[in-house]
């Protein structure tokens, strides 16, 4: 899904990431935003799903907002936000895998019961004889 650059609001700011003492100088931590309620440029299933999936992303304003400061330069860490939102797109757009429901081996069942056998003979033996 090709996202429109013209729609979100980039924001920089100065970086904890690599850099050295170029971070002490230069905004290269890119922060991108966009209301997710209004962004009409992605269809109303993905964005319940993409809210769904992410609320950690959502401020209370309702903005989902995705941060970079992986590179040393403005443009590389915009384009990393840009790839990273096109990622979750994907994944959001993505139709859930059902889970087939199988049935237990009745190889694993029995190793299941011999070892729960062996954890009761240990508990067993730890007791005290009896005394008659």
């Amino acid at each position: 899904m090709k996202v429109p650059r013209e729609k979100l609001q980039v924001s920089f700011s100065r970086s904890s990431g690599p850099g050295g003492q170029n971070v002490n100088k230069v905004a290269t931590r890119v922060e991108v935003r966009f209301q997710l309620e209004s962004a009409d440029w992605i269809p109303p299933l993905i964005r319940s799903r993409l809210a769904s999936l992410h609320p950690r992303r959502l401020n209370r304003e309702g903005d989902f907002i995705i941060v970079s400061s992986r590179f040393r330069s403005q443009k590389r860490n915009l384009e990393d936000c840009i790839e990273k939102l096109e990622g979750l797109l994907r994944e959001a757009s993505r139709p859930r895998q059902r889970r087939v429901p199988t049935r237990k081996t009745r190889a694993s069942n029995e190793r299941r019961l011999l070892q729960k056998k062996r954890r009761s003979s240990t508990k067993t033996h730890r007791r005290r004889p009896d005394e008659d």
